[in-house]
């Protein structure tokens, strides 16, 4: 697994963040640049199943590792979602199983620094290169 960084900025305080980033429309926003009709199913507290898909039903099912309202959230990957059907056994899942996606939260003064943290296999260490900063541009929008 590679470890990726990506971080912004942001004019607002952690509060509003926070809520941007896990709010139910907002999250739809600021996702769209990874997949057109990106969701997820959960609610996000610490222990809970989370689902995220595309516009075809298809996406990762994962599970909130940790939540600490306007500081954390550990999201753990644990499969694929295919159609709408989980997959949590075949070689392709194997590649992701573990793998996590870690947003910290800081204030500086009155802006907010956050910073994702990834686990990528291999072969997906370039993959988000381009829709990440994109889709926290468009958390920046929503939370400015």
């Amino acid at each position: 697994m590679k470890k990726k960084t990506f971080s912004i900025t942001i004019d607002a305080p952690a509060e509003k963040v926070w809520e941007q980033l896990w709010g139910k429309e907002s999250y739809r926003v600021w996702t769209a640049p990874f997949a057109s009709g990106s969701d997820v199913k959960t609610d996000w507290k610490k222990g809970s199943k989370a689902v995220f898909v595309d516009g075809q039903n298809n996406g990762m099912v994962s599970v909130i590792a940790e939540n600490i309202p306007n500081e954390y959230m550990s999201i753990k990957h644990l499969g694929n979602m295919i159609n709408g059907v989980e997959d949590l056994d075949s070689p392709e899942v194997k590649k992701w199983a573990g793998s996590e996606e870690n947003y910290t939260l800081k204030t500086v003064g009155d802006k907010t620094a956050l910073t994702v943290e990834l686990d990528l296999p291999d072969e997906f260490e370039n993959h988000f290169d381009e829709p990440f900063p994109k889709a926290l541009n468009e958390l920046k929008k929503l939370a400015e």
